[in-house]
């Protein structure tokens, strides 16, 4: 079976469908014209529909006709929703009702649906099964760990996802081994002062010069306390406090993140930052308190070494070695993670910049879009990861 050929001969229509998603972009938890659409495209294929009761998460089904009792199941994942972002494009397809798919999740979707054309052709030659995974509210980190809690990953021995890549040069694939986003963690924390007029400190506790020694001292625990071979980023991005120019603080609120590859880390370092906060605000007479702390995605590791090896052969197989790319490890997240934390998984990238062209715009720019002519390649490893794990594994 030529996956090649097949994805050439879909890709006017992962191009059309493409920019009807493009057009059409719903919010997170809010996808369900999207949902319908995706449900329609798929039975028209003649591929079997599940939708999900607790979210807008569909599961399509593609039964190999080589499949027997015991054989292996493969999963691949698209996201589909946009974000509250006002398009600049100008592109003839552009979104209208103020929302966006800036992160290009309308091309996952149309590459998974174009995998599903390629692999609903040669399903008779398929020795297993395969699931296609269509995710809502990854902008929120929500849907995929909906998802799991339904049971999608039931019998699925191994699952694949991909995100196009504005800083990523087309039309390369990446599906490197190791570390490739990182988990998001969020918190809260609380300085208490005591207020006093602005010009007698001393008759007070400044929440606000507490706070800004917390800061610092967070920024300590990075660079002295933290491996510097473990990547870490700890940002404070909000700080809320005082009541009046002329009077010293006495409540400080602030917000953040933490992003990370290390397990140990995430381990402690609620801990350390609960003592770093307290004891710093208590050494200048104040009261802090991490007051929340959430652990919102864990990190993306490629660290199977059975579906790096599939992946990269499968690259290699359409496009030889020099279809195959390798894009920086990024300290932002991704929920697909969920998805790896039940199974066995891989995550890849497929470039999206080509300066010639003026695909110059990064995911979530409003102006960000991309050279269709690449979409083809996506669908393809979509398609391919799938075939060559089940005939691995058959």
């Amino acid at each position: 079976m030529n996956v090649r050929d097949l994805a050439e001969k879909y890709s006017d229509y992962i191009i059309e469908r493409r920019r009807y998603y493009h057009s059409c972009p719903e919010l997170s938890g809010q996808e369900e014209h999207t949902s319908a659409s995706l449900r329609a495209d798929l039975e028209a294929m003649g591929v079997e529909v599940t939708p999900c009761t607790t979210c807008r998460g569909l599961v399509g089904l593609i039964r190999g006709g080589k499949a027997k009792p015991g054989c292996k199941t493969v999963a691949l994942r698209a996201d589909i929703d946009g974000l509250k972002v006002t398009e600049e494009t100008g592109l003839p397809f552009a979104s209208t009702n103020g929302a966006m798919h800036a992160c290009g999740h309308d091309n996952h979707m149309s590459m998974l649906l174009g995998a599903a054309k390629i692999l609903t052709e040669v399903r008779d030659q398929l020795p297993g099964n395969v699931k296609l995974l269509f995710q809502p509210a990854e902008e929120i980190a929500m849907g995929a760990k909906q998802m799991v809690a339904e049971g999608v990953l039931d019998g699925v021995d191994a699952i694949y996802g991909a995100h196009i890549w504005g800083d990523f040069d087309a039309p390369l694939i990446d599906v490197s081994a190791g570390n490739r986003m990182a988990c998001c963690d969020s918190f809260k924390l609380e300085i208490e002062g005591v207020s006093a007029h602005g010009s007698a400190p001393h008759l007070g506790v400044d929440a606000v010069v507490a706070a800004a020694s917390v800061i610092m001292n967070l920024q300590t625990y990075v660079s002295r306390h933290n491996n510097p071979l473990n990547p870490l980023v700890l940002t404070v991005g909000t700080i809320n406090g005082g009541q009046r120019f002329n009077i010293i603080a006495n409540r400080v609120k602030m917000e953040g993140t933490v992003r990370t590859f290390s397990r140990e880390t995430l381990e402690n370092i609620e801990q350390d930052m609960q003592k770093i906060v307290g004891d710093t605000a208590a050494a200048l007479g104040a009261k802090g308190t991490v007051t929340e702390y959430n652990h919102l995605t864990p990190p993306v590791i490629n660290d199977n070494a059975q579906l790096n090896e599939i992946a990269q052969k499968a690259v290699v197989k359409l496009y030889g070695e020099e279809g195959l790319g390798h894009m920086p490890t990024l300290m932002g997240s991704e929920d697909f993670a969920f998805f790896m934390d039940k199974v066995p998984g891989i995550y890849g990238f497929l470039g999206s910049r080509d300066r010639a062209k003026g695909y110059v715009y990064s995911n979530h720019h409003e102006k960000y879009t991309v050279d269709e002519s690449t979409l083809k390649r996506g669908a393809a490893v979509y398609a391919q990861f799938a075939i060559d794990f089940l005939e691995a594994n058959a």
